[in-house]
């Protein structure tokens, strides 16, 4: 039969055969053909260096030079993309059916900010290692105010929402005014400095939908990763977009843990790599024979790597390799944490992310990683004229 029939027509099978192809190319889903569709480069891959150095292209509708990024282990779970306002000018106006996390990799500008049918503008200004939110479906521009292109990294939920819908018009026209999510406040984009813990973990949060500076602020201690190591959750514009800042001590790194695919880490100070792995490998993959399959990642600030990509469960280690300590902030999309996915209400859970395997967490203890990590840490350090402080006890199995 002409294998274009096959193709068009639907022939039930033999007895003893299943029914159709066998083996089949996975479809692009609506947001996959949206990307392509706007004609400019859609970056694919577990990380890169810096976004500064992505191919960028004239975007008809922002009004920019841009790339998309879709990292590994995100597809169909949250979007992103890099574009350039130009230099003295600004982007088109936009509102949209999706949530938008805005960080600031380069330049100086401000935001103009509106609600449907309104004029009045809201307007504040951000700079290089700016982090803020755009609220759901709000009009904003961003304006660029130097002689030299800004360079800002967005994080969406755009690939939740068109593929659900699956027509654009309406999640770029819909005129709906999302007013219990931002109605004009006047404080609306004030900085907050004022910290309390998140109602899921106890974790440190400040409710702000704009932070001036992450690469210099201050982030009280949390040593859940590493010994000394700082983190903060930014709770932005009523938003389901989860993202924290997190930060490494000078000299030390993290453990390494496994969880499900859709966290994305982004350099913001200093520089270092990552290493990630199937689970399935065990925490010593080079012990084992399988320092083939693990992935490296090297990044600067405005870096990033997807911590688990493919399939997910995979672990990730992260080290600092600068005089500066290593300062990420992970985004990980809409209700995509593991510890804010659906599930029964009021279940009990456990912060296992932070917690030793032997106690029944993911995370792997120093004494119980793969010698070659703790190696090739110390000489590299070493060549950077970078003192360690992994400390001998650090590495002490523990009495039962």
């Amino acid at each position: 039969m002409p294998h274009d029939e096959v193709r068009s027509h639907w022939h039930e099978p033999k007895a003893g055969e299943n029914a159709g192809f066998g083996k089949f190319r996975r479809p692009a889903m609506p947001y996959d053909r949206f990307m392509e569709a706007e004609g400019i480069p859609v970056f694919r891959g577990i990380g890169c260096k810096t976004a500064r150095d992505l191919p960028m292209a004239p975007w008809k509708r922002l009004g920019g030079r841009g790339s998309y990024i879709q990292l590994f282990g995100t597809e169909g779970l949250w979007g992103m993309y890099v574009v350039e306002i130009p230099a003295g000018g600004a982007l088109n106006v936009e509102h949209h059916l999706f949530e938008k996390q805005c960080y600031i990799i380069e330049g100086r500008g401000s935001t103009e900010v509106w609600r449907e049918g309104q004029t009045k503008k809201q307007t504040f200004e951000w700079a290089k290692g700016s982090l803020f939110s755009i609220p759901l479906n709000a009009y904003h521009r961003f304006v660029n105010a130097t002689n030299a292109p800004a360079i800002m990294l967005c994080g969406t939920s755009a690939p939740n929402v068109m593929n659900l819908i699956d027509n654009p018009r309406f999640v770029f026209e819909c005129p709906f005014d999302f007013s219990d999510r931002y109605s004009g406040e006047d404080d609306y984009f004030k900085s907050s400095d004022d910290l309390e813990p998140d109602p899921v973990r106890g974790l440190a949060m400040r409710k702000t939908n704009f932070m001036p500076d992450i690469i210099g602020c201050e982030l009280p201690l949390d040593n859940r990763r590493s010994p000394g190591y700082r983190r903060i959750e930014p709770e932005m514009a009523g938003q389901r977009f989860h993202l924290w800042i997190g930060q490494h001590e000078t000299g030390r790194y993290s453990k390494a843990h496994a969880h499900e695919s859709c966290a994305i880490l982004i350099c913001v100070k200093g520089a270092g790599y990552t290493y990630t792995w199937p689970a399935a490998l065990g925490s010593k993959p080079w012990e084992g024979g399988h320092a083939d399959k693990v992935l490296r990642q090297d990044y600067e600030a405005g870096g990033m790597v997807s911590a688990a990509p493919m399939s997910g469960d995979w672990y990730h280690q992260h080290f600092g390799v600068t005089r500066d300590p290593l300062r990420l902030t992970a985004w990980f999309g809409p209700n995509n944490h593991p510890a804010r996915k659906p599930g029964l209400p009021g279940e009990a859970m456990t912060d296992k992310w932070a917690i030793d395997i032997k106690k029944g967490g993911v995370a792997v203890p120093y004494h119980d990683e793969d010698p070659f990590i703790r190696r090739e840490f110390e000489d590299y350090m070493r060549r950077e004229g970078v003192a360690v402080r992994m400390e001998p006890k650090l590495y002490e199995k523990p009495t039962e």
